[in-house]
């Protein structure tokens, strides 16, 4: 039975040639934490990030300083580019002059009506997008006095407050996002907002956390929101390395089936039957199929229970017994494989594998 909410309609913008919104398939993006005034160390993430399947990314832009960084960045990279600029209309404008795809602000920060139309007859004469990025922790006063609290409708009141002075000011290059560290306020903004606007939707849980517990409230969060249907483009956010929030958010798209990127790795927990060292095989396994692009289904379990019948149902697959483990691919048993070979046969497989796709 299909679980998924058909996805809302929304108009399209391009970040870069990235198309966000209208239908297109949802995007995944990171933000850098390097220095952005560090051309080299921002240059090398950035590439990093694309390795890992990363599409957009979006850079801090503090100073006059990260502008002429931006500058050099630009031309160093393959990916569009989001300048993320708070308090000063004059970086986001000369963020704009510097080449950026996009822009990040929040209204409520960047300085007024006067700011905020300026910086949008800028990004209107070059038809670039910009994000109305709501933040739980930084509401406008007079929003967050009348609602008591950063709650779902406060969040949805401040973007429709945004949205309508940029629709004022004739811009609708827009894409919305209504992040909150709470999981339960941020899916509950979305569902709010959902019927009253046709812009695309900028999925995230703010300052989640950890790789597990951010893992965790990102999943449920931008999980429970695609099931309904809601979303174009999304943010992992962890305390971590960025290219771990892009393995996690093309997890996160595979476990709803709206996305597939990179083998899909089914192994056991282990119990008191498994004979191998799967923990082992399976990091290995892991670390070596990192780059491959096709999504087949890869099984690794520990014993003859469940084992075999996981295995037939990959594309390749292995089920252990005492110290060795069988082989099946497609569905055939090949052969059986001494333990110290496993992990060799299966990258070979799985590799051969891809190349054929």
């Amino acid at each position: 039975m299909d679980t998924i909410r058909a996805r809302k309609r929304t108009r399209q913008i391009h970040i870069g040639p990235v198309p966000i919104g209208g239908g297109a398939p949802i995007a995944v993006q990171s933000m850098t934490n390097t220095d952005t005034r560090d051309v080299p160390a921002t240059v090398r993430q950035i590439k990093e990030l694309d390795e890992a399947g990363c599409e957009i990314v979006r850079l801090a832009v503090p100073d006059r300083e990260a502008i002429e960084a931006l500058k050099k960045i630009k031309s160093k990279v393959p990916l569009p580019l989001i300048a993320d600029v708070h308090f000063d209309h004059r970086l986001a404008i000369a963020a704009l002059e510097a080449g950026a795809d996009g822009l990040r602000i929040n209204p409520g920060n960047i300085g007024g009506r006067e700011a905020v139309k300026k910086i949008l007859l800028e990004a209107g004469a070059r038809s670039i997008p910009i994000r109305i990025g709501v933040n739980a922790g930084s509401l406008p006063k007079e929003i967050l006095k009348r609602h008591g609290r950063p709650s779902p409708e406060a969040m949805m009141e401040s973007a429709l407050m945004f949205v309508n002075l940029f629709e004022d000011l004739d811009f609708n290059q827009i894409k919305i996002s209504l992040k909150s560290s709470h999981v339960l306020t941020t899916i509950a903004a979305y569902e709010l907002l959902r019927d009253k606007v046709d812009y695309p939707f900028h999925l995230g849980v703010t300052e989640a956390g950890t790789l597990i517990s951010g893992t965790v409230k990102n999943a449920i969060g931008i999980g429970s929101l695609l099931l309904k249907g809601i979303g174009d483009t999304l943010r992992v956010s962890l305390t971590r390395d960025p290219v771990e929030e892009i393995r996690v958010a093309y997890e996160i798209l595979r476990a709803v089936d709206l996305r597939h990127r990179g083998p899909e790795i089914i192994s056991c927990p282990t119990c008191a039957r498994c004979e191998i060292d799967l923990f082992r095989l399976v990091d290995r396994v892991e670390r070596a199929l990192s780059g491959i692009r096709s999504s087949p289904k890869v099984a690794i379990m520990g014993c003859v229970v469940n084992g075999p019948g996981e295995a037939k149902e990959a594309d390749i697959g292995i089920a252990g017994g005492r110290g060795q483990g069988v082989l099946f691919k497609n569905g055939e048993l090949v052969k059986k494989v001494p333990e110290q070979e496993l992990a060799d046969v299966l990258i070979k497989e799985v590799k051969k594998l891809s190349n054929e796709q």
